[in-house]
């Protein structure tokens, strides 16, 4: 019986998602809350976290990323289309457009992690290094040190 409890300990001590998730849950059975109404206030919770991710980014940082905002819009209308789905009166026009939009979004996402800047070549001997959309160094190469290699 120790042995099964010290693995149960281990599990949940590397898969804390588990027993996070099972909490959550046991919490929603216990105040009798509509399933769809928890996912939903969930959902609004991670939009919440988001923004207050994407503000402290800016504060720190000074620049906005684009994957914040666009991470934002996607966790929001998936909110919008589950409540449009749990809806007795369901538009099927209104939940076809929203996951057109989610569709869109997931495309400017892949593009925004494709095409954000990396490593820059300004010269033949002068190559910079973007961390976090900031300039982190700049590697500066000379005839000499590439000859040696």
């Amino acid at each position: 019986m120790k042995k099964a409890i010290n693995k149960i300990k281990n599990y949940f001590s590397t898969n804390f998602e588990v027993l996070a998730a099972t909490i959550i849950f046991m919490g929603i059975l216990v105040a009798g809350i509509d399933f769809y109404k928890a996912i939903i206030l969930m959902l609004e919770f991670i939009v919440i976290m988001e923004v207050v991710k994407m503000i402290s980014d800016f504060i720190k940082r000074e620049t906005l990323r684009l994957r914040y905002v666009i991470d934002i819009f996607i966790i929001f209308l998936i909110r919008d289309v589950i409540i449009l789905t749990t809806n007795k009166n369901r538009d099927y026009f209104d939940i076809s457009f929203l996951l057109f939009v989610i569709f869109v979004f997931f495309i400017f996402r892949i593009l925004a992690i494709k095409f954000s800047p990396g490593i820059i070549k300004i010269s033949k001997d002068t190559v910079i290094e973007y961390d976090d959309d900031r300039p982190s160094k700049t590697i500066q190469t000379t005839k000499e040190s590439n000859s040696n290699e």
